[in-house]
């Protein structure tokens, strides 16, 4: 009986911290400042990249292309934001694990969907 207990414990534990099946996420891509990076969509924001924390980008950022290839505010100097659908793998708690792919998307979109919260800046 000890170890059915054990293992139950042990084995939520390690389903608790699985990665999901890859998601794929649409709205406000934002990057306000250097080393900064986040998605705000229909359920919230998804934090990329914060700069000066101590860690690493979410993998995956750096081999994203180009976002400002349609449509792109800067705010910032070249930093600002875009509309764009990223996929992802997130672990519990909306924190995200992995970029596997993105794509920017026109401008007109992200303004015309109401389920977004409206544009950063």
């Amino acid at each position: 009986m000890r170890h059915a207990v054990i293992a139950t414990i042990l084995g939520c534990l390690w389903a608790g911290g699985a990665a999901a099946a890859p998601e794929r996420r649409c709205g406000w891509l934002a990057n306000p400042s250097p080393a900064n990076w986040w998605l705000r969509d229909r359920d919230g924001e998804w934090v990329l990249s914060v700069q000066g924390v101590g860690r690493e980008p979410v993998p995956g950022l750096d081999s994203l292309p180009d976002m400002t290839t349609l449509g792109w505010v800067e705010t910032n100097g070249p930093h600002g934001y875009g509309c764009a659908c990223l996929i992802l793998d997130t672990a519990p708690g909306g924190r995200v694990v992995r970029i596997l792919s993105g794509e920017p998307l026109p401008m007109q979109r992200c303004r015309a969907d109401r389920t977004l919260p409206p544009p950063p800046g």
